[in-house]
Parts: structure tokens; sequence; C-alpha cells
């Protein structure tokens, strides 16, 4: 009987998590520009969520930088700025930090697409097809990223970028 029942549940949810549609957003960025996820389909998309006041969030923006800018044909970063800060003082924070990928701006008090973030700074990788490839907790570097994206494309034989 328990066993019928846990295939009957199987059955009934399978089909949810293995059609669930793929991770979307419309977000601003700075000058008031939305800025979807699928619009950057084709493409690596690091969705890096971050905070001013965060110091793991500020010693990987020179990382970031640099895994963008190698990798501007075949990647993005999208910056998600995830705090209340006044859009004028963002402005100059990324000025000031030389910060040339878009940086958006969050509703912290909506959930992400991804769900819910458990720390600052989070990035979520996303393939060009738009789907999540992997997410992680804590700063990253232009190694990890471009390592996690060269595994993808090894173990789907993907013969080049």
């Amino acid at each position: 009987m328990l066993k019928t029942n846990l295939l009957i549940l199987l059955f009934i949810y399978l089909p949810v998590s293995v059609y669930a549609a793929e991770p979307d957003f419309a977000l601003p960025d700075l000058n008031g520009k939305i800025h979807h996820l699928s619009d950057y389909r084709g493409k690596w998309v690091i969705v890096n969520y971050w905070a001013t006041w965060c110091p793991p969030c500020r010693e990987e923006i020179p990382q970031l930088e640099a895994f963008y800018n190698a990798n501007r044909r075949d990647a993005v970063v999208l910056g998600v700025n995830y705090e209340d800060n006044d859009p004028a003082s963002l402005k100059s924070f990324v000025d000031e930090h030389m910060i040339t990928y878009p940086i958006l701006l969050a509703d912290v008090d909506r959930p992400t697409v991804f769900g819910r973030l458990y720390g600052l700074p989070t990035s979520f990788i996303v393939s060009p097809q738009g789907k999540l490839v992997q997410s992680r907790t804590g700063p990253v570097t232009r190694q990890y990223l471009e390592s996690v994206i060269g595994e993808y494309d090894k173990r789907n034989n993907v013969v080049m970028r």
C-alpha cells in the first residue's frame, strides 16, 4: 500500500520537475533598461547576486570583471544588486570599482527565480540553452567559472565555443 502511494505521488510530481520552466526574470539596470535572462539565450550567463556592504562580494568583483572581459563573445555576467540601495550611490560604487558588466536591481522583497538565497554572493551559471547548470554561494573566480563551463561543454560534447 505504501509503495503504491509513493509510486502514485512519483508519477504525479515527476512531470512537474522534468518539464519545469527555464528560469527567467525582468530586472531593470541602473539606467532603467529592463533585462530578461532570456535576452541572453545563446550565451553563458553568470547571474551574480551581491551587495555593496558584502566584503566577499567586493573581493570577487575583479574576478567577475576578468571573466566577463575574457569571454564577452560567449558569456555575460549579470550583477544583480540584492539590497535596498540608492541608485545614485550604487552607480557611484559601480564607477569607483570599474564594473563594466550590467548591474541589475533586484526586488529584495521577492524571491529570486532561482529560489531562496542562503548568502551573498551567490552565483547561478545558466547554459546558452537557458538551463541552470550550477549555483554557488560564496565568491567565484574566473578560473572556477571557466572550469564549470568547460566541464559542461565536455560532458555535452560541445566541440568549440
